[in-house]
């Protein structure tokens, strides 16, 4: 079965001028990704980690190099393209959920399929079912956990069906079993939902749940592994 690369990139670079001298956030990134891969991104504090998350979302533009998304360059320097592109193909899911408190959980995600121009309450109910939280439906997020909260903010970026999806430390606040609960949501969401994913973690067992495993490090790519999925995360 032939499998189309989604996104690649050729020796992508981001630095920044300061005072002390150039800052080489990214420099010389090479990559592809392929559709319905499950990426995780591992390096220290500083590595270039999330920069390279904020390039790959269109959030800030590399300073040199290529980025294509599904064949075509992805808009740099212009705002209103940038956001349009991650209007039309990427879903975030933030570490603090970012969840509108004075909304039901309910309306957390229909507001998102409103802005996308897309607004579908059938779609929204499914979702909730999808992530295990359709009885909490009409409740604020301030009278739920955290780790349902994470998963409502899951069904919230798929909602208007996103070709990528990007996580920043999206367990980085839950203890270890409600960790494991959130990201066997977000495997089975992807898999259900044809999604490929690409999340910045500093939680070495998050990789079970993982099909390909990025080391950065001093913004370059120290290590490149496909990994073999446990049972654990495969969700039937």
């Amino acid at each position: 079965m032939f499998i189309m690369p989604l996104l690649s990139m050729t020796n992508v670079k981001r630095h920044y001028e300061t005072p002390a001298g150039t800052v080489k956030a990214l420099d010389g990134i090479n990559f592809q990704i392929d559709e319905g891969e499950r990426v995780l991104l591992l390096g220290p504090s500083g590595s270039g980690k999330t920069t390279l998350l904020n390039c790959l979302s269109a959030l800030d533009s590399p300073t040199d190099g290529s980025y294509s998304f599904m064949g075509s360059e992805v808009p740099r320097g212009n705002s209103e393209e940038m956001t349009s592109f991650r209007r039309e193909n990427i879903g975030y899911v933030f570490q603090f959920f970012n969840l509108l408190q004075d909304l039901t959980v309910i309306e957390n995600i229909s507001l998102i399929q409103e802005l996308a121009g897309n607004k579908d309450k059938s779609r929204a109910e499914e979702l909730l079912r999808l992530v295990g939280l359709h009885s909490e439906r009409d409740r604020f997020p301030g009278e739920i956990s955290g780790g349902q909260q994470q998963r409502v903010a899951i069904a919230r970026s798929i909602a208007k069906r996103p070709t990528l999806l990007l996580g920043d430390e999206l367990t980085g606040n839950l203890d270890t079993e409600t960790s494991d609960k959130v990201m066997q949501v977000l495997v089975e969401a992807c898999e259900k939902e044809n999604i490929t994913a690409v999340l910045v973690t500093h939680d070495e067992s998050l990789i079970v749940y993982a099909t390909r495993v990025i080391r950065v490090d001093s913004g370059r790519i120290v290590s490149d592994e496909k990994t073999v999925s446990s049972e654990k995360a495969t969700i039937s």
